[in-house]
């Protein structure tokens, strides 16, 4: 028996913060999409089961396009079981928009919501394959645990969305606390809401699992991104998991040092270097972070560094966080206005290093009558 395990989704995001209006129009309907092929990938995989812990959608406010296709793609695919468990970014704003709940949907309310999922039959052992979720808010996610009752003899799953302890969240989603779900008789444990894959360990008995988003909408969500396969063994009950890379476009943030180089062109070559070796699809989204130490009188434009790569990519940005060194002593005797601006700035016992190497630098750029940046 296989059951998919999908999370955090996000249809109707905006996705403005790195894309134009055309490209942030394009990739969130490639979202959608993806959704849709993940569904008609359970089908060719002969696979009944779709669990969705959380974040299905990323606002109340969705379009009704998007709760159509998500209404018609369930509903056209009768053989799969859809379990949705709502995240904090879903809001019931799709079940407000369904007139009646289709037949293949099972969600889950506030206090812990039970299933059975299928059968495992070898002969002589009988268990039910269980799912178990509560949607966690702040009323009930501190107490919620001890009324968790699941029978040691199934085959468990549970399913919550929030942030186990050790990740730090960026929004309002509530703390998951595994140590109060151990030992509780759960084989998989199916979380949503951090945003990459990862795996682990419960107790002696079961895992848990972060199947990450489907599509990396931004440079914070790089890396690989898709979906999580629990198979379980319909004769010894034993179980296993692989993840299944499945974006359409891939996200990169990646460090190209350059230091040591005089302009921007130098600079270029570097990037230039970097990307040839990189092996990046066009179709994917980069951001370049430029590392290193460069003398303080580099000519450095990242701008236009940008529109030298910006077209090879479906969106590409560069983050300069390169810092700035300042050779003292070639200045000691310049009798120039810049020589003499150097030396105060160099006096100031209150500024650390790299603060005087940016105001030099910022006053090197004013005196020479180029825009300050």
């Amino acid at each position: 028996m296989k059951i998919l395990h999908c999370a955090d989704i996000h249809l109707d995001s905006a996705m403005t913060a790195n894309l134009d209006k055309d490209k942030a129009k394009e990739r969130k309907s490639e979202l959608l999409a993806s959704f849709k092929d993940m569904v008609a990938y359970a089908v060719k995989e002969n696979i009944r089961v779709i669990i969705i812990a959380g974040d299905l959608f990323d606002t109340r406010n969705i379009s009704v396009g998007a709760k159509k296709e998500v209404y018609n793609i369930i509903i056209n695919n009768p053989d799969i079981m859809f379990y949705y468990l709502q995240g904090n970014h879903d809001n019931g704003s799709f079940l407000a928009f369904l007139e009646e709940v289709p037949d293949n949907l099972r969600m889950f309310g506030k206090e812990w919501t039970s299933y059975n999922a299928g059968v495992i039959d070898n002969g002589s052992i009988i268990k039910n394959v269980v799912i178990t979720g509560v949607e966690l808010d702040s009323d009930n996610s501190g107490k919620i645990y001890g009324s968790l009752s699941l029978n040691a003899g199934n085959y468990n799953i549970v399913v919550l969305h929030g942030q186990e302890a050790s990740h730090i969240s960026k929004n309002n989603a509530q703390v998951i606390s595994l140590k109060d779900l151990r030992n509780r008789g759960i084989d998989y444990l199916a979380l949503g809401h951090v945003h990459e894959y990862s795996s682990d360990r419960l107790d002696a008995r079961g895992v848990y699992c972060y199947p990450g988003c489907l599509e990396g909408r931004g440079f914070d969500e790089a890396g690989e991104h898709g979906f999580v396969i629990l198979d379980i063994d319909e004769v010894t009950g034993k179980s296993d998991t692989y993840f299944v890379p499945f974006a359409r476009r891939n996200v990169y943030v990646a460090q190209v040092d350059v230091t040591g180089c005089a302009n921007t062109f130098e600079i270029e070559q570097c990037v230039r270097k970097f990307l040839a070796a990189s092996g990046y699809a066009k179709e994917s989204l980069v951001k370049i972070e430029l590392t290193g130490t460069l003398d303080v009188e580099c000519e450095k434009n990242t701008d236009y560094l940008c529109k030298q790569f910006e077209s090879g990519f479906f969106a590409f940005k560069i983050k300069d966080c390169t810092q700035y060194k300042v050779d003292y002593m070639s200045y000691e005797h310049d009798v120039s206005l810049k020589g003499e601006f150097i030396r105060n700035v160099m006096a100031r016992e209150n500024i650390n290093e790299q603060d005087k190497a940016e105001i030099i630098r910022y006053g090197l750029q004013a005196l020479q009558g180029e825009e300050i940046g």
